[in-house]
């Protein structure tokens, strides 16, 4: 099998950006890789998750609980890996991921009281990687930004105009317990952290890509 790198983090953190430097960097390198992301918004299966985010389900995240939610986006990332890069995966290319399970960890698992994250974890690590059947991934990592930091950003892709937000990215309450659960997850499945903030502003995005790349060079190479 290949190697699937997650590059995970909150809304807002640079996921987007960082991926894509990533990919240029490894293309470069002369590295056979393919690029996902989640959710698989040009994909059928993806409309549950839309209707989701779009608050069709319930304006605010909680209307929706966190199991049922899971199961939501495990359809979808599995329609993906079926239909998109098991084949790749299979035949040893590298697989870079923009968010996977350890999303619906991250944001599902802040829904519940803190004494439920780990069982709840568990029981979504079972679900996809054992009884779905989808990979487990060789990397994890997971870039760090305050929640006031990656409101900016966000306002600054949207160009100010907050009502483009869905309903995760809207709620700054929900937010903050994301990133207190990513922080227990995070510790508990081995992820690799990457500080973005720093000395009350954000890292480079060169200098951010320089530390994910020392960290993936030790799984690739």
């Amino acid at each position: 099998m290949g190697k699937l790198i997650v590059l995970e983090g909150l809304d807002g953190s640079g996921k987007s950006t960082q991926l894509e430097l990533l990919a240029n960097s490894l293309e470069a390198k002369g590295v056979d890789f393919k690029t996902v992301s989640f959710p698989a918004y040009d994909l059928p299966s993806c409309a549950p998750v839309k209707m989701y985010l779009g608050g069709e389900f319930g304006t605010s995240p909680s209307d929706v609980n966190a199991y049922a939610a899971s199961l939501l986006y495990a359809v979808d990332r599995f329609a993906s890996y079926k239909k998109d890069w098991a084949l790749d995966y299979e035949n040893e290319k590298i697989i870079l991921a923009g968010r996977y399970v350890t999303s619906n960890a991250i944001h599902q698992a802040s829904k519940l009281d803190k004494n439920d994250w780990e069982p709840f974890v568990d029981w979504l690590y079972d679900l996809e990687y054992n009884k779905v059947g989808i990979p487990r991934p060789d990397l994890v990592i997971y870039l760090n930004v305050p929640v006031e930091a990656s409101q900016k950003l966000l306002s600054g892709r949207y160009s100010g105009d907050d009502a483009k937000k869905d309903i995760h990215e809207k709620d700054v309450e929900y937010l903050n317990s994301c990133r207190n659960a990513a922080s227990f997850i995070a510790e508990k499945s081995g992820w690799q952290v990457v500080e973005c903030y720093k000395d009350g502003k954000m890292r480079t995005r060169e200098d951010i890509l320089e530390e994910i790349l020392r960290i993936v060079d030790k799984v690739i190479l």
